[in-house]
């Protein structure tokens, strides 16, 4: 009986470590991503419009980058 618990516990451990690696890579694609959006803001100007939900008016929001990224 103690056996079969070491060995649940030994597989819950690997489960909630896989989970956490697959959590480490998925913020490392939205760092990348993110990164790349600042990156091309930085570079050229990005323009949003959005759509009020209460009033129904189009809202554009620019932005505007003149520098550059440092490491």
């Amino acid at each position: 009986m103690a056996d079969k618990d070491a060995l649940d516990s030994r597989d819950e451990v690997n489960r909630i470590k896989r989970r956490i690696d697959i959590l480490d890579q998925r913020l490392d694609n939205i760092d990348s991503m993110v990164t790349a959006v600042a990156e091309r803001v930085l570079k050229q100007s990005v323009v949003l419009n959005v759509t009020c939900p209460h009033c129904g008016k189009n809202i554009e929001v620019s932005l505007i980058g003149s520098g550059k990224l440092s490491k």
